[in-house]
């Protein structure tokens, strides 16, 4: 297919995102609010049955999520690459997306060592610590050193990274094989490849809007499984000050300093949290970054109307290094628990761990639990007594939810940051790309 073909498909594609019904997004936005609402109250109930058919539900929405994640990622990178190649263009969308990664990732990590100090949490009892212990999942503690983690990305095979959905390893061959796509002579075997990927593309966000269509349903039995769960007393506030630096700082990053980044570039951000509103309602619910992509994406483009040379580049990238969220947890709960085992706290320290937990982060997995495990792989590297991680497990939930929430609201902040500053210097008409209007 020509270049110049390519922009007349793409010109129609914007044209109809263009015409996509904004009644249309208000009444979808209503049903799904509508739906959390309903499935808080029959959650609460207490009825076994019925919480045992949300779980079900529930269960099934999570594994058509990851289903869909990982190929999305991977379809998203090649084919975006695959255009920009080694264009400028490819530079600046990525340099724009890691700076304002870094900046606010270290912003969250900064907020939460702030009201560390403040807060000033209090050691737990000896005893309490070492009960702990018996929580604590330690058959994940040798397989999680961050030295393996770090190789783990590096992949010796091509399927095995999909098939154990390890998104660091599938977004490293996707921006390969859409580099090397990018390079490769412009033969009409080119031409086949690329179409094909397009076509299995189109597949997906096919799947995706049948997912999207169904996900009211999913919201009633993920809000009634966190009603359940919260009226058996499984998530609880036992740790106090600790629990209120940790959603605090969280709070602080979501409704205070992401929206000062988006007014400092000139973006309204109760605009910009509309638009995006239902990937982060997602994100609440299915606790994983990655798995809420394919929302984040399609509203990403349906409603923030991003270019989707920037949207398909810049969010599968912020859905594996884009951590706010990670980063505050990890500073944090290393501070209280180095803190708890007598480790001296010096300001020094307090910093040099911060940018430990900002690279860490950045290196996490937008997987359920992954800060947790990476903190305790972590903590376990230094030697500190990890029986306080047995104690955080069972509030984790909780702390976990609102961390993707703000971990997709960041993703949702940089792409819209990098959409606004790219506006009008981006070379021609984005590629040829499936419509999720």
């Amino acid at each position: 297919m020509t270049d110049s073909k390519h922009d007349r498909v793409q010109a129609a594609r914007d044209e109809a995102l263009r015409q996509h019904n904004p009644g249309a997004s208000r009444q979808q936005m209503i049903l799904w609010f509508s739906a959390l609402i309903l499935g808080g109250i029959l959650g609460s109930l207490g009825i076994a049955a019925l919480n045992e058919l949300f779980n079900f539900i529930a269960t099934v929405f999570t594994r058509l999520f990851q289903f869909i994640a990982v190929p999305t990622i991977a379809l998203a990178v090649i084919t975006t690459l695959s255009s920009l190649g080694g264009k400028k263009e490819t530079k600046t969308i990525f340099a724009h997306a890691v700076t304002y990664t870094l900046l606010t990732t270290i912003s969250a990590a900064a907020v939460g060592l702030v009201l560390y100090l403040l807060i000033a949490p209090g050691n737990l009892p000896a005893e309490v610590v070492g009960a702990g212990t018996a929580s604590v999942p330690l058959d994940k503690v040798g397989s999680l050193s961050y030295y393996d983690h770090i190789i783990s990305v590096i992949p010796n095979n091509l399927l095995q990274p999909f098939l154990a959905g390890n998104v660091l390893s599938v977004m490293l061959i996707a921006a390969s094989v859409g580099l090397a796509l990018a390079f490769m002579p412009k033969t009409e075997n080119r031409e086949v490849l690329i179409k094909g990927l397009y076509g299995v593309q189109e597949l997906l966000f096919t799947l995706i809007k049948a997912i999207l269509w169904a996900l009211p349903l999913g919201i009633l039995a993920f809000a009634g499984q966190l009603a359940a769960q919260i009226q058996a007393g499984v998530i609880v506030g036992a740790l106090g000050k600790y629990v209120a630096v940790v959603i605090g700082g969280n709070a602080i990053q979501f409704f205070v300093i992401l929206p000062l980044f988006l007014l400092v570039r000139g973006l309204n951000p109760l605009d910009v949290f509309k638009k995006m509103s239902p990937a982060v309602a997602v994100a609440l619910f299915t606790k994983s970054s990655a798995g809420t992509l394919p929302v984040t994406l399609a509203s990403a483009e349906q409603n923030l109307k991003a270019d989707t040379r920037v949207s398909r580049f810049v969010l599968p990238i912020c859905t594996t290094i884009n951590m706010n969220g990670c980063a505050a947890f990890i500073l944090v709960t290393s501070l209280f628990v180095m803190q708890n085992a007598g480790f001296e706290l010096t300001l020094g320290t307090m910093i040099s761990w911060l940018f430990i937990a900002v690279l860490a982060a950045v290196g996490n997995a937008g997987v359920p639990m992954g800060c947790y495990f990476l903190t305790l792989s972590l903590m376990s590297s230094i030697g500190a007594p990890i029986g306080l991680m047995g104690i955080i497990l069972p509030i984790y939930t909780i702390i976990d939810m609102i961390e993707t929430a703000e971990n997709v609201w960041s993703d949702a902040s940089v792409c819209a940051m990098t959409d606004h500053d790219l506006k009008g210097r981006l070379e021609g008409k984005p590629a040829a790309a499936s419509s999720l209007s």
